[in-house]
């Protein structure tokens, strides 16, 4: 077996794997001589059949896993003794191959980009500023004020009062499409909110300004991507009875509010709220320390990118903000996105960044756990109510899945880590403050 370099250009690696007829033949005996013991054909004991008969009925399929386990074996034996580790999956082709004959050598050619060597990083020299901002009585008063209103309750209006935006009315309904009444567009004594937007886009607003006892026809058309497919894009007409009309009443400040809220009175309410709006500004401001971070490491450090991770992340920044930009369409049928040269730009940085923390990770041996592993699994799961099962097995048998899901909770570890080394410096500023340093991150 023979490796010749083909090329050494920056990070770009050639090789050509040679297998020898010789060395191919010699493994397909060895494998042969491991399945005969086992072996058992017609008219032969098991274990006694020749090796001549094996070969001539199972000798193409064991010589295609004998190629394959040859050049496997190269490419290890290639990487253990040149320290190379590749960014993506080696290119790897047969030379000949169709026109490839039993009896000849076997002539692969491998390609890759070569991880770089990555410089070490002093995080005793990088300064960060930890934000605190504390629960304030406004804060707190504000948060209670909506606690209030999403427990608010509805009473009838005076005889004869119109409904405004925000009111419930309470309305019976049949659709029809075309004449047709059909499935699922009838109710009686439904109660809608106006405003709400929970009907299709136009029908709350044409019962702004009924009354009790009113009979109105609603114009509406489904939207083109409605869920039910025969319905989509359809003109449809609705027939509602108004039967009632409710104001909204937010509910009192109090110990019973509070006790909707699992909370045993209101002082119990407000330390509830206290520490989760400190809990939250504690995420905000770890989001604005983490990206004070990055940038502070991507001014530190400058090597060489493997030029096939960029493109590939350039690639899928220009996707996503093309689907970001164009939220109706669903499909991967739009052609190809070239990205632009702010796209390549910040594939970039995310390259630079991304190769660096998982290097200071490995050399940390930052590991994820299978509890944390199981926490991410059961968050993402979340997401598919009553298909939870399915999601856990469809994540038990996806290696790329697992690894979307590692990645983030990786690097986090790995951010703890160069935060515990740094030199950090606690900051008490105000909720405004933090909210305008998280917005700006959404400018950068």
């Amino acid at each position: 077996m023979q490796v010749t370099e083909t090329l050494n250009e920056g990070l770009k690696r050639g090789y050509t794997i040679t297998v020898t007829a010789a060395e191919l033949d010699a493994k397909v005996q060895e494998k042969l001589l491991e399945a005969q013991p086992e072996v058992e054909i017609k008219g032969f004991r098991k274990g006694k059949v020749p090796l001549a008969i094996l070969k001539k009925q199972f000798g193409q399929r064991i010589l295609g896993d004998a190629m394959q386990e040859a050049i496997d074996a190269a490419m290890r034996d290639h990487f253990d003794k040149t320290g190379d580790r590749p960014a993506l999956q080696p290119d790897v082709k047969m030379v000949g191959g169709e026109e490839w004959k039993e009896g000849q050598d076997v002539v692969v050619e491998m390609t890759y980009d070569a991880l770089p060597p990555i410089p070490d990083v002093d995080a005793g020299k990088l300064k960060l500023d930890r934000l605190i901002v504390k629960a304030d009585d406004k804060a707190i008063d504000e948060a209670l004020e909506n606690l209030a209103g999403s427990a608010k309750s509805f009473d009838d209006r005076k005889k004869g009062a119109k409904a405004k935006d925000g009111d419930q009315i309470v309305i019976d309904f049949k659709g029809s499409v075309d004449g047709e009444l059909f499935e699922g567009g009838s109710a009686e004594d439904y109660p809608l909110v106006l405003g709400s937007k929970s009907f299709i886009p136009g029908f709350e607003d044409q019962l702004v300004g009924a009354k009790v006892g009113d009979e109105v026809s609603v114009n509406v058309s489904f939207p083109e991507n409605y869920g039910a497919a025969h319905l989509a894009g359809k003109a449809a007409v609705f027939a509602c009875t108004v039967k009632a009309v409710k104001e909204p009443k937010a509910a009192e400040i109090d110990d019973e509010l509070a006790k909707k809220f699992g909370a045993e009175d209101l002082a119990g309410l407000k330390a509830q709220i206290a520490e989760r709006l400190e809990a939250e500004y504690k995420g905000a401001a770890r989001a604005v320390m983490k990206r004070a971070l990055l940038d502070q490491l991507d001014g530190l450090v400058k090597f060489d990118l493997p030029a096939n991770l960029v493109e590939a992340e350039a690639n899928q920044i220009a996707h996503q903000l093309y689907h970001e930009e164009h939220p109706d369409d669903h499909g991967h049928n739009h052609g190809a996105i070239e990205p632009t040269d702010e796209h390549k730009k910040l594939a970039e940085r995310r390259v630079r960044l991304g190769l660096l923390l998982a290097e200071i990770g490995r050399k940390a041996e930052v590991t994820v756990t299978d509890a944390e592993m199981t926490q991410a699994v059961l968050a993402a799961a979340r997401q598919y109510p009553g298909q939870e099962r399915q999601f856990f097995e469809f994540v038990q048998k996806n290696a790329q899945m697992q690894q979307q899901l590692r990645a983030p909770i990786f690097e986090d570890k790995v951010v703890d880590h160069i935060v515990a080394q740094a030199k950090v410096t606690d900051k008490e500023i105000s909720k405004e403050k933090l909210q305008k340093a998280v917005e700006a991150l959404d400018e950068m």
